[in-house]
C-alpha cells in the first residue's frame, strides 16, 4: 500500500508512503490518496485531515519515469486524454496527482518535509492551510522537463500571491524556501524540521474541538465567495450560514449564556 490513514480521534493523517520515489506520484498512488480523502470527507467521525509524505518529502512531484512511458502515442490518449481530461459534463475525473479536483467539504492541512515541488506542490496548494518544516521548498521544478501544471497550481498560486508573482515563480521554476513561503502566504506556518505533521496534527485537534458546522460553513464561505462583488459574496456567505446559526449557533449562544467560554476562555466549549 502507498497511502496509509493514522486516526486519532477526529483527525485522520492520510500519508503517502512511496519513499523509494520521494513521494514522486504513479497512479496506484494517485488512485489510492484520491480514495482516500473521499472516504475522509464521507465519515461521519472524521472532521480535520492532516496530508504529509513518509520520511523526508512531502511529493516530488508526478513520477517521471511513468511519464516517460506515455511516449507511446496511444497509451498518451488512453491514461491522459480519456481518463485524466475533464468531459464536457459529469463529475471532474481525478487529477493526474490524484485528489487535486476533489472539492472537499471538510478541511485539510498540508504537513509538508523536504520537497513539494512540481506537481507535489500542487498538492501543497490544494490543502486549506499548510504547515512546513524551515528546511522544506516548493517549486515548478517540472518548468525543466516541458511538463505544464495539470493539478489546479495555475489557478491556486495566483489566487494566493497574486497573479505577477505566480507568473515569476510559475516560469522560472525557482526553488521557494520556507520562510519566504511564509512571506508569500504560500504557507501559515514554519516549524523546526521534522515538526510539520506534529504542528499540523495539532492545529488539526483544535480545529476538531468547534462545532464542525460553523467550521464547515466559514471553509465553504471563503472558496465560494472568491472572485464575486460584495454584494454577491455577502449573499452566498448569509446562504451558507443562516441555517448553520439555526441549528448549531443558538445552541452554542445557550451555553455561553450559562457562562462557558468567558474572556476568551476556550478550554470549555
Amino acid at each position: 500500500m502507498t497511502v496509509r490513514i493514522e486516526q486519532n480521534g477526529h483527525v485522520w493523517t492520510v500519508i503517502h508512503d512511496r519513499p523509494e520515489a520521494r513521494n514522486a506520484m504513479d497512479p496506484e498512488s494517485a488512485d489510492a490518496l484520491t480514495e482516500a480523502f473521499l472516504e475522509f470527507d464521507a465519515a461521519d467521525d472524521a472532521y480535520v485531515a492532516v496530508f504529509t509524505g513518509c520520511d523526508i518529502a512531502f511529493c516530488a512531484g508526478w513520477d517521471l519515469k511513468y511519464a516517460a512511458s506515455l511516449g507511446d502515442s496511444e497509451k498518451f490518449d488512453q491514461e491522459i486524454v480519456k481518463d485524466l481530461a475533464f468531459p464536457v459534463g459529469g463529475t471532474a475525473p481525478r487529477g493526474p496527482l490524484g485528489p487535486s479536483r476533489l472539492e472537499l467539504n471538510k478541511p485539510v492541512i498540508g504537513a509538508i518535509e523536504g520537497p513539494a515541488v512540481a506537481g507535489g506542490m500542487e498538492l501543497a496548494l490544494w490543502c486549506d492551510i499548510r504547515v512546513m518544516a524551515e528546511t522544506a521548498y516548493l517549486g515548478v521544478y517540472c518548468r525543466r522537463w516541458g511538463i505544464p501544471l495539470l493539478d489546479g497550481g495555475t489557478v491556486r498560486l495566483p489566487r494566493i500571491v497574486g497573479r505577477g508573482r505566480a507568473m515569476e515563480i510559475a516560469l522560472t521554476g525557482r526553488k521557494v524556501p520556507a520562510d519566504e513561503c511564509l512571506q508569500l502566504g504560500l504557507c501559515e506556518q514554519v516549524v523546526p524540521m521534522g515538526g510539520a505533521r506534529a504542528a499540523a496534527e495539532a492545529m488539526a485537534q483544535e480545529i476538531a474541538r468547534f462545532p464542525q458546522g460553523a467550521v464547515r460553513t466559514d471553509r465553504r464561505s471563503i472558496i465560494d465567495t472568491y472572485g464575486l462583488n460584495t454584494r454577491d459574496a455577502l449573499k452566498v456567505e448569509c446562504m451558507n450560514g443562516v441555517e448553520v446559526v439555526r441549528h448549531e449557533g443558538t445552541g452554542g449562544a445557550g451555553r455561553f449564556s450559562d457562562g462557558a467560554g468567558r474572556h476568551g476562555d476556550f478550554s470549555r466549549i
